[in-house]
Formats: C-alpha cells, sequence, structure tokens
C-alpha cells in the first residue's frame, strides 16, 4: 500500500493555504470514510454525494454497456475521483465507482462545498482551479483515446504509471485504455522481454 497524501498538500498546488484557513474553512466540511477492497463507493443511477480526495488505495469509475464494464477513470492516493455529471448537475450518476484496493478518502458534499465556494474570494478561485484541472486532465485523455495507436497509449501509460501495472488488474487497465486484452498481453510481455535485454546488456 501506498502512503497517504495529504488532502492539505493537494490543495496548496493550486493557491496556498495556511493551516489556520485549512482549519476553519475546509476541515469542518469533510469526511473521512473507508471502504474494503471491491466496495462500491457510487451506485450508478443514484446522484453523486460526495467529491472524493484518494489519501490511500486505488479506485475505479466504469460504465455499463451491455454485459461490459468500461473504465473511464482509474485512480490511486493523491487524486481526486467522483461523477462529475452527476455531482455538479444534481442529476443520476451513469456511472459506478468502485475501490480496486481497501480506500481511505477525504470527501466533501455538494452543498458543504457550495458553502465553502461561498465563504470567500480566495475560496472561489481554489474551487475553480481544482475543477478546471479535472476537465482539462479528463479532455486531454480522451483526446489520446482517438488520436493515439494503441501501443503509443500503452507505452504513455506504462511510462508515467508502472506501479499500476501492478496493482491494477489486467482487465481494468485494458478497458481503460481501449485495448483488446489479448492485445494489452502482447504489448505487457513485450516490454518484460525488452526490460530482461537491458539487464543482460548491462550485466
Amino acid at each position: 500500500m501506498n502512503p497517504k497524501k495529504s488532502f492539505l498538500d493537494f490543495l496548496n498546488k493550486f493557491i496556498p493555504l495556511s493551516q489556520d484557513e485549512y482549519n476553519e474553512l475546509i476541515l469542518p466540511c469533510i469526511v473521512n470514510r473507508r471502504f474494503g477492497k471491491k466496495e462500491i463507493v457510487t451506485h450508478s443511477g443514484e446522484v453523486e454525494e460526495y467529491i472524493n480526495f484518494i489519501d490511500q488505495g486505488l479506485v475505479r469509475k466504469y460504465y455499463k454497456k451491455g454485459n461490459e464494464e468500461i473504465n473511464t477513470q482509474i485512480s490511486y492516493e493523491g487524486h481526486i475521483i467522483h461523477s462529475q455529471e452527476s455531482f455538479h448537475s444534481r442529476m443520476p450518476s451513469e456511472y459506478t465507482i468502485e475501490t480496486i484496493e481497501p480506500c481511505e478518502l477525504t470527501s466533501m458534499t455538494f452543498e458543504c462545498l457550495e458553502r465553502i465556494y461561498s465563504s470567500s474570494e480566495k475560496m472561489q478561485q481554489l474551487g475553480r482551479l481544482v475543477i478546471t484541472t479535472t476537465m482539462v486532465l479528463k479532455d486531454k485523455w480522451q483526446s489520446q483515446l482517438v488520436k493515439l495507436s494503441p501501443r503509443e497509449r500503452f507505452i504513455i501509460f506504462v511510462t508515467k504509471h508502472p506501479e499500476l501495472m501492478q496493482r491494477v488488474p489486467q482487465k481494468y487497465l485494458a478497458s481503460y485504455l481501449n485495448i483488446k486484452p489479448e492485445t494489452f498481453s502482447r504489448f505487457k510481455h513485450m516490454v518484460k522481454e525488452h526490460s530482461k535485454k537491458i539487464l543482460i546488456h548491462q550485466n
């Protein structure tokens, strides 16, 4: 299990907050939630009540297409996950959010978030920056799914997130990267063989 991440450290990446500001404005609004492995955090068909920061663990977001689960997000410590459209529109979610590993989440309700926004201009700016960054990352990923080949998507993902190859079941990763399972297995074998050759060469 990876070490815990701090919600305050995460927020400080956008706008510096003092410990007093955090304790006075943010802390009263957050709920610390724990989930076991493969537990549902958000059910499809229900309104998303929380925006979640992952303190510890691994979470996925997916929707059903027939009997198939299509993974659209896989997130770990230090990242935000929620059903965005449902949370902000207050309409039922089309997505299910489920833990892959036991998780600890710092969560905040829509009403609490609105209350924080109304408390000061600084909090409004912080909220805009967090939401905008989340949306930009989502759009960037959607663009990569369209523009890049399966092999390119695989290589970029492995390069950026090598630890997730060990932590996430292969079927989830294949779905997330929009790569057929057999193709994913071939790419994975290719990477292993390449790593072996490098080790042999170094020795």
